[in-house]
Order: structure tokens, then C-alpha cells, then sequence
């Protein structure tokens, strides 16, 4: 089947089989590695990605359900020359160890900072709540997804 979707911004077009998932049209054939397959039951986060700016699991969607929409990885958010402040954030806090959790982490924290920009850490905590994460905890992520909502407040304000 044909399946149009936007992906970090660019209009795409992908032929799938219906039972296709959408993780696998991501990696596979859109090359977006962030998105890491984890537990393939929506538990971990390793897949989340944003859809039309709400954080879903890759992993538990047909490609087919999310067509004509917008999807966003964290390739779409940042580079290593420009890192999105929340990447920036997180590397500054230490809450970046292996790495496999956190680009679902980042697209989390993306979507509450963009709904609340001035978030509690029981906000955070909250909208991290599906997130398993084996090296760090959870302390340094939260401290870093508030220091990066500071940051980007103080941007938009012009304090930069």
C-alpha cells in the first residue's frame, strides 16, 4: 500500500505491506536509527516517537494508522553541530550513558516542554513515566529536562 507521511519535516512516500509497523518503516526504509526497538510491547520507550507532536510507540502502530501525518524523530530535532537544548541539557547532566533510552527520553520531554514550558520535575517524572532507563536513573534526566526548559524560556525572552 502507498503510505504518504511527513517525517521530520519532508514529505515522504513508502510502499508497505498493511501489516507493516511503524518503527520498521522508520528504520528501514526512512533511516531513522534514533528510533531503537526495544520491547516490542510499548513498555520501554526505546520506539517513542512524536506524532503530530504527541509521543506514541512506534513499535504498537501500523504504518497505515498514522498516514498523512506528522511524525518526528529525534533526527528532526537536532545535529551535532546544533543540538536541540534538550540534547545539550541532557549530555551536561550526565543522564546520557549507553544512549539507547534516550532518544525516547528527548521526544517525551520535547512534547511536555512544548504543552507546558514551564514544567514541575513531578511534571517531568510524569511525562517520563514510560521510559526504562538501565544506566542512569532517572535523577540526572530529570534535572536536565528542567534545565532545558529554563534555557529554551530564557531563549524565548531574548536572555539568551
Amino acid at each position: 500500500m502507498r503510505l504518504e507521511l511527513t517525517i521530520n519535516g519532508v514529505p515522504r512516500v513508502f510502499e508497505v505491506a498493511p501489516e507493516a509497523l511503524l518503527i520498521d518503516v522508520l528504520r528501514e526504509q526512512a533511516g531513522c536509527r534514533s528510533v531503537k526497538r526495544g520491547c516490542e510491547a510499548g513498555d520501554c520507550g526505546a520506539c517513542t516517537v512524536l506524532v503530530d507532536g504527541r509521543p506514541l510507540a512506534s513499535c504498537l502502530l501500523l504504518a497505515g494508522q498514522v498516514a498523512g501525518r506528522s511524525i518526528t524523530t529525534v533526527e528532526g530535532l537536532g545535529t551535532p553541530e546544533r543540538p536541540h537544548p534538550l540534547m545539550t541539557a541532557l549530555v551536561e547532566a550526565g543522564a546520557v550513558q549507553c544512549g539507547f533510552c534516550i532518544p525516547g527520553v528527548i521526544l517525551s520531554a520535547k512534547a511536555l516542554l512544548d504543552e507546558n514550558p514551564n514544567p514541575t520535575a513531578a511534571d517531568v517524572r510524569q511525562a517520563l513515566d514510560g521510559h526504562l532507563c538501565r544506566c542512569t536513573g532517572y535523577v540526572k534526566q530529570i534535572e536536565a529536562v528542567l534545565n532545558a526548559a529554563a534555557r529554551l524560556r530564557a531563549g524565548k525572552e531574548g536572555a539568551r
